[in-house]
């Protein structure tokens, strides 16, 4: 055995081991680096893109998953709705109604006044709140919410007032969500609107000189035609007035929408 030339072989072998942990020390020390740079960088280019926040939220928020179900509408149910026609529709998870005696929107419509309207006049009226007005279809959108959180675009808690060529309620369809309970899972830590709108920064959804604000509320995790509803904590962030965006408030997950739902929020 030639000792000299196994001792080379040795040296070697525990050189290149050195070489390998001495890389493997530097690229974890980098990647840490990395993290925290990155971090600073994107804050401090939010700022230099003046990119500015307006009415945030408090940051430091708790919530729990929400579970909730169609309703199934009843002849029970429509036969309190007085001066107008009601049908039960698509299995009786929806309903739409025609109006006998028609009110006009005066052309500086405030979603506020139609309050007292749909309490007196749409099932669990004072459940749903202004979303927008499609001026295409001439409809006016609501969604509804509980503990004063929106059910974000969610076509099974969705209220549609239809109007006609004289700007007056017409008719209306409407679905609605019951039985809205928390998981037994304990509260647990959202992530910051703050975060919400990094995560939207990053992945260039959000240009310069943006005015962005967030709210908090509910979307429907599983868009299926399942009769449960499994609703997520979610930031809509608004950006300049005129685009909503999605993040699950839990994970920061960037919402992806589908195409009807982006034509609807268009």
């Amino acid at each position: 055995m030639d000792w000299n030339k196994t001792k080379t072989i040795f040296i070697m072998v525990f050189l290149i081991l050195d070489i390998f942990l001495l890389y493997q020390f530097i690229e974890k020390r980098n990647s840490s680096k990395y993290d925290l740079m990155s971090k600073t960088s994107t804050e401090d280019l939010i700022k230099e893109d003046d990119i500015k926040y307006v009415d945030m939220p408090k940051e430091s928020l708790k919530e729990k998953f929400l579970i909730a179900k169609s309703k199934v509408f009843e002849k029970k149910d429509i036969q309190e709705l007085q001066n107008q026609k009601v049908q039960i529709l698509s299995g009786g998870t929806q309903i739409r109604g025609t109006f006998k005696n028609k009110i006009s929107l005066s052309d500086k419509f405030q979603s506020n006044q139609l309050d007292t309207y749909l309490k007196g006049n749409i099932l669990n009226g004072d459940q749903y709140r202004f979303w927008s007005y499609d001026k295409t279809n001439n409809v006016l959108i609501y969604y509804q919410y509980a503990d004063n959180k929106t059910f974000f675009n969610n076509s099974k808690g969705k209220l549609k007032l239809f109007l006609n060529d004289n700007r007056e309620i017409a008719s209306y369809e409407q679905t609605f969500l019951e039985g809205i309970n928390e998981q037994s899972n304990k509260e647990k830590e959202i992530l910051p609107a703050s975060q919400a709108i990094e995560n939207l920064y990053i992945d260039g959804d959000i240009p310069a000189k943006s005015e962005v604000k967030a709210e908090l509320g509910y979307y429907n995790s599983l868009q299926s035609s399942s009769v449960s509803n499994l609703l997520i904590p979610t930031w809509k962030i608004t950006v300049n007035d005129k685009k909503d965006l999605f993040v699950n408030a839990f994970d920061g997950e960037i919402i992806e929408l589908n195409t009807e739902e982006k034509i609807l929020l268009e």
